[in-house]
């Protein structure tokens, strides 16, 4: 009885240890690789192998919790299928050549706290959808080719600490609601075709510390309020419309916001660093 007690304890144990993640969750996986030429990756993965040794696929519970193929040559487009993928929390596809446009099946990973696919060539507008993901902190798709406004729905991201739209082709104007990412503290916007005022409202956005709206089409001028964004080090509107124009800073004590206006020569900084 005793012998019989340790074999099924052995044969619980090692099917324990290479228990698999779900069907579905595996099927969307090799949509990815298959979408994105995955043949060609930098680092491959062997579909005959365990999930678990996938190269960037974090898993936990015999869930995929985690995606991270940044520098990787993905060539593609990203499958309907990655909203299968619901129990993801981070995503990592930046500095790729994915093409397409984002799939609006995004909206169904729930779970996930940073979408992150800049540095690629994804195109046509910023999915409403994207509005759904209430625990989002962190949205870096800039450096791509996104056209279309800014969607209101992105104000609905109250968790949201980074919205980093930087480098596409956005217009519009910046949504006033904006007040409502109570809990931003990086926001770029640069390098787009975006028009209108700067929203006097983000200067209810206390935790900011990044603010680059520059290269765009802004105009009239910067609210006297964002006097009171204490915690701002990093700022830049220069290259708009704007009624004056204002060196770009960055540091621990910039100068008074309302002092900067632009004599001969802009502070250096770094900008969307990782």
């Amino acid at each position: 009885m005793k012998a019989l007690k340790l074999t099924i304890l052995s044969l619980f144990l090692t099917a324990y240890a290479f228990a698999e993640i779900s069907p579905i969750e595996k099927s969307a996986l090799v949509a990815l690789y298959n979408e994105t030429n995955g043949a060609n990756w930098t680092a491959q993965w062997n579909l005959e192998d365990d999930v678990s040794t996938w190269y960037g696929v974090t898993i936990e519970d015999d869930k995929v919790v985690g995606i991270n193929l940044q520098f990787n040559n993905l060539n593609g487009i990203l499958p309907m299928a990655i909203g299968d993928l619901t129990n993801l929390r981070h995503m990592n596809l930046g500095f790729n050549k994915l093409s397409g446009v984002l799939p609006k099946t995004l909206s169904k990973l729930k779970n996930l706290r940073s979408l992150e696919l800049f540095m690629n060539s994804f195109e046509g507008t910023i999915p409403n959808e994207l509005g759904e993901l209430e625990n989002l902190e962190s949205l870096k798709l800039y450096s791509n080719k996104l056209s279309g406004t800014i969607p209101e729905t992105l104000m609905q991201l109250t968790n949201l600490k980074e919205l980093l739209l930087g480098s596409n082709f956005l217009t519009g104007t910046i949504p006033n609601d904006i007040y409502a990412l109570s809990n931003l503290q990086k926001l770029s916007l640069m390098d787009n075709q975006l028009t209108g005022e700067i929203p006097v409202e983000i200067a209810q956005l206390n935790q900011l510390e990044e603010l680059l709206l520059s290269t765009n089409q802004l105009t009239g001028d910067l609210p006297a309020e964002f006097m009171n964004l204490t915690n701002l080090n990093t700022f830049m509107v220069s290259d708009n419309n704007l009624n004056e124009e204002y060196i770009s800073v960055s540091g621990k004590n910039p100068p008074s916001l309302m002092r900067l206006e632009m004599q001969s020569s802009t502070a250096t900084m770094d900008l969307e660093k990782e």
